[in-house]
């Protein structure tokens, strides 16, 4: 299949600016800034559609693991136990924003905090901008949205929501959602950090989840599979980080979805019995 950023460099010789508009969902209101590329992105963005995640799937997956949850991509040795009734358990629900803008040398940047090292859960942890949902959310979109105003000062009227990818589940018993948004101007974004919550707020380049470089993977059993967890280490202004675990499968799976190709790497998730009816990749991705 064409790499999508072909297909934007053909895009962005052939058609007018004038014309761009015309790619964009005519339900939308959305007015990104200047750059015919991130036009484009949006519209193929906008096509995709998340599997389905039934929440029956994760009770069934607690009652054949002996009442514990079993989490995605990274943490399935923290198996977590479950006191109620795991018919009755239903995953508290997040979301993370992957906020995706176009860099000076034209590449596919996404914004990326590290966590502060006082937090109690995943301390000085590079992490994607996001949190659990709050009762006044209207959508994944808007808790997302939320979550970075409050963390990095990402004012929500900057950012389009163009999709959503497949549910994650974590070791903390949380249901995170992917939200893809689309920064209308890096300019105007002005990082402002909650010291609570955010030490650093930088960005990466999103392809370099697909390539094997500058990447390690440490291999993991659970229940007789072996799995890959993957590091990818990243240096920028002097300061290095590593992007793993959750975060990590969750750009890899983002950046396969936009550049249309999998990963130049194997990448090995877990796997767990679901029904019959309902695909393994709708749960482990």
């Amino acid at each position: 299949m064409v790499s999508i950023l072909r297909t934007l460099t053909t895009i962005r010789s052939l058609v007018p600016r004038a014309c761009i508009s015309k790619f964009m969902d005519s339900s939308s209101n959305a007015k990104i800034a200047g750059s015919p590329r991130l036009l484009a992105l949006a519209q193929h963005l906008r096509q995709y559609k998340a599997p389905p995640f039934p929440d029956d799937i994760v009770e069934q997956s607690i009652e054949e693991n002996g009442g514990k949850v079993v989490s995605q991509v990274g943490f399935p040795e923290s198996a977590t136990p479950i006191a109620q009734d795991p018919q009755k358990f239903r995953p508290k629900k997040a979301a993370v924003l992957i906020c995706l803008f176009e860099g000076d040398d034209g590449d596919i940047r996404v914004i990326l905090t590290k966590r502060s090292s006082k937090l109690s859960t995943h301390p000085g942890d590079v992490a994607l901008p996001g949190g659990k949902a709050e009762e006044g959310d209207k959508d994944d979109g808007d808790t997302a949205k939320r979550e970075a105003k409050e963390e990095i000062g990402l004012d929500p009227e900057l950012v389009d929501v163009v999709t959503v990818l497949e549910p994650f589940l974590s070791k903390h018993l949380l249901r995170v959602v992917p939200v893809i948004g689309i920064l209308r101007d890096k300019k105007a974004f002005k990082p402002v950090l909650n010291p609570a919550e955010v030490e650093a707020v930088f960005d990466a380049p999103l392809e370099m989840f697909l390539k094997d470089e500058n990447r390690s993977e440490e291999e993991r059993e659970w229940m007789g599979e072996k799995y890959l967890i993957h590091y990818f280490d990243y240096n920028v202004e002097h300061k290095k980080y590593v992007i793993w675990g959750l975060t990590a499968g969750i750009l890899i799976r983002a950046a396969s979805v936009l550049y249309q190709r999998p990963p130049a790497f194997m990448e090995q998730n877990p796997k767990f019995k679901f029904p019959q009816a309902v695909s393994k990749d709708t749960v482990m991705r």
